[in-house]
């Protein structure tokens, strides 16, 4: 399977070969990308979805398996569009931060071994993260000097949109869109043939959220509440949504109550305005119902100003949402379990940006609307993403 021409392909190909026996998906996707020596302006290796680009002098050094971690790399780096995401985020910090993410997945999979002569930007504070997240949390906080200090790029990060060096090859919107669907196209193939088991958690998630239709928030917030109960009709009590037009409809009869605790992220990035778009979205679900129990409360690194609404008198809409800062989405489980609270149903409202873990997965079921950004995929639970009108 090698070359025999040219060492620094073999060690390339050998590499390839690696992954395809210890990390299957990253072997599929590496032996799509053509192998292009590109002494003349990379100075380390490069990606544009379709090449492997590489710098002699920076892979004759290295062994099969730091080889593997640099083809692994920029995988990564194209599976996650990590070079049409930055958004006019500051360029250094984002290129920092998209490596602490792509190293961090590496080194938690033992994906071969970080080259030992260059210091690589990681730190398992940041493993699990996205590069969003990384950025937020480096972004004003650090210089350029300060970064370096931290660590260098291991890769030449690209802007494949714009004139770079001399022999750089150069693409228009309409092929950067193209590569972009190749990518996708591939990333799935290359997990099916790999398999379950042998494809990155991350990766799953993001097929999944590729091949399943994206609900309206709405209509997961009902799914998600209506699967809480059981019911048939009663005389009971009528359904509240009936009173406007003076007639006596029949309400619905539950075998349980339902049972939900309702928590807003208020670190800074939900406005009140969002957050009783919010509340009147769930106040209105409720009006259909009998019978029902809800926990309401703000957070950010505590929980605060928790209320109780039964539905008999009070109005989630009168619930006063309050303002904090920083986001420890822990803080919520932490006091579900010190005041014994199990619902049956936890439904966050967020920016999906914790500072660490997203909660505990095993404790109840949870429902995540997350504002702001439809490319962050919580790590358990259902979701769906909230699209505010003015």
């Amino acid at each position: 399977m090698s070359s025999h021409l040219d060492p620094i392909v073999d060690k390339i190909v050998v590499a390839r070969v690696g992954l395809l026996l210890r990390h299957p998906f990253f072997g599929n996707m590496a032996t799509r990308l053509k192998i292009v020596d590109a002494s003349d302006w990379c100075t380390t290796v490069a990606t544009d979805g379709r090449h492997l680009f590489y710098s002699r002098d920076f892979l004759k050094d290295l062994t099969n398996k730091e080889v593997e971690f640099c083809v692994a790399h920029e995988i990564w780096h194209n599976v996650f569009e990590h070079m049409l995401r930055s958004e006019g985020r500051e360029h250094s910090i984002w290129n920092a931060a998209c490596d602490y993410a792509v190293n961090g997945n590496l080194t938690r999979d033992r994906i071969g071994t970080a080259p030992s002569k260059i210091k690589i930007f990681h730190d398992t504070k940041h493993y699990g993260k996205s590069a969003e997240q990384i950025y937020d949390e480096i972004y004003e906080k650090m210089d350029a000097e300060q970064l370096s200090q931290l660590g260098q790029l291991l890769d030449d990060h690209v802007d494949w949109g714009k004139q770079g060096k001399p022999g750089q090859p150069q693409y228009t919107k309409e092929e950067l869109r193209q590569i972009r669907d190749e990518i996708k196209e591939a990333t799935m193939q290359a997990a099916q043939a790999a398999g379950a088991g042998n494809t990155p958690a991350e990766i799953a998630r993001m097929i999944k959220e590729l091949t399943e239709p994206k609900m309206n928030w709405r209509e997961i917030l009902r799914q998600q509440i209506q699967s809480t109960i059981r019911n048939d009709y009663t005389f009971m009590r009528p359904s509240r949504k009936s009173w406007h037009i003076g007639a006596i409809l029949p309400g619905t009869n539950y075998d349980e109550t339902i049972d939900i605790c309702i928590a807003i992220d208020m670190s800074g990035s939900i406005s009140n305005k969002q957050a009783k778009d919010f509340l009147s979205e769930i106040q209105g679900i409720m009006d259909e119902y009998k019978d029902f129990k809800i926990k309401l409360w703000c957070f950010d690194t505590k929980v605060y100003n928790e209320e109780d609404f039964d539905g008999y008198g009070n109005d989630l809409l009168s619930y006063q949402v309050k303002g904090g800062g920083g986001t420890e989405f822990d803080c919520n489980w932490d006091y579900m379990k010190k005041h014994d609270i199990n619902p049956k149903k936890f439904i966050m409202f967020t920016d999906g940006y914790p500072w660490g873990s997203w909660g505990d997965e095993m404790y109840c079921d949870t429902v995540f609307i997350i504002h702001g950004n439809d490319t962050i995929v919580p790590p358990f639970g259902a979701h769906a993403y909230y699209d505010f009108k003015e």
